[in-house]
């Protein structure tokens, strides 16, 4: 073989190693499973308001991958609560992501449904139905996420309470559940043991963590730690009293979702009937349906249905919705 061709073909050879070397190692730094982490840890505690050291997380803080994008949704209102809400989901996901995957979403349905000759008014609907599915994923996951975290709050203040009667201090104690409990209680305990660390005040850091978590029994725990700290006080029993009331709470709530699920299950039905009735009669006869769309007459009936609908769900949602 030449030289030159056998010369050639190492040079080649050394160029793709190095090539996915090199790209390996940039995956590793920018998306690696430690970046991750440490995002999520960033992103987490600049959730909080409160404390000096929070608010320099918080100017470290960034809403894109791309600095321009990141510049431009800052000047957006009201977008620090949309990446509030997405760390609150426990979504690694970044806001100008959130908003790509919302607008790809209901682009591509737009244009699916105009490649099969759809009515652009049933488009442009469908389109933006597509669009609030990804709010409507992270608010399930958020929910989710808060009520697994109300599930685990009693047993974490009986950890904490017997922490303190062993002669722990409190941020012992948070970091003692933060290593012995699972996710999401555990994460949470976890930043504000190390806000705590870092040189934020306990009351802060409390603060902190019922922003980063709306739960009304979290409020409560809040509360009777800013208290005792205000007022003294054997905070051990206080905790103790504490998870005994939220248990009976949890009982209490799930004897009333027995008892409002058979009107649950009727406003679902009653709110996703005329929806499928309408979608079944257009697959079958769309001239027979096209009357809504295309007659003024129909689109003004159209409306005053999707209005009435609307505060049916509003009355039917606040009927079944009880608050404990």
């Amino acid at each position: 073989m030449d030289l030159g061709l056998s010369m050639f073909i190492l040079v080649t050879f050394v160029a793709v190693v190095l090539l996915i070397e090199g790209a390996y190692l940039l995956w590793n730094d920018t998306k690696g499973p430690e970046v991750e982490r440490l995002e999520k840890r960033l992103r987490s505690l600049s959730a909080g308001q409160h404390g000096t050291e929070v608010g320099s997380l918080l100017k470290q803080r960034h809403l894109s991958d791309t600095p321009w994008v990141d510049r431009l949704l800052l000047a957006f209102p009201r977008v620090s609560s949309l990446d509030r809400l997405l760390v609150q989901a426990g979504s690694s996901m970044t806001v100008s992501r959130f908003i790509l995957v919302t607008l790809l979403a209901g682009a591509a349905t737009f244009l699916v449904l105009l490649v099969l000759r759809a009515p652009f008014f049933f488009t442009l609907i469908m389109a933006v139905f597509a669009m609030l599915v990804p709010l409507l994923l992270v608010l399930r996951m958020r929910s989710k996420r808060l009520n697994k975290f109300d599930e685990q709050l009693p047993e974490a203040l009986d950890l904490l309470s017997r922490a303190l009667r062993a002669g722990h201090a409190f941020p012992s104690g948070m970091q003692m559940v933060a290593t012995e409990a699972a996710d999401p209680i555990a994460s949470e305990f976890q930043i504000t043991f190390e806000e705590i660390n870092y040189g934020v005040s306990v009351g802060d850091a409390m603060l902190n963590l019922a922003t980063r978590v709306p739960s009304i029994d979290l409020r409560y725990f809040v509360i009777s730690v800013l208290l005792q700290r205000e007022t003294g006080g054997n905070l051990s029993e206080l905790l103790d009293n504490l998870s005994n009331l939220i248990r009976e709470r949890f009982k209490l709530l799930g004897k009333i979702r027995v008892l409002s699920a058979e009107g649950k299950l009727s406003a679902y039905i009653l709110i996703g009937l005329p929806f499928v009735t309408a979608g079944m009669i257009f697959l079958v006869n769309p001239q027979f349906m096209s009357v809504l769309w295309t007659d003024p007459a129909g689109l003004s009936m159209v409306f005053a249905a999707v209005v009435m609908m609307i505060l049916g769900a509003f009355w039917m949602w606040r009927i079944v919705k009880i608050r404990v």
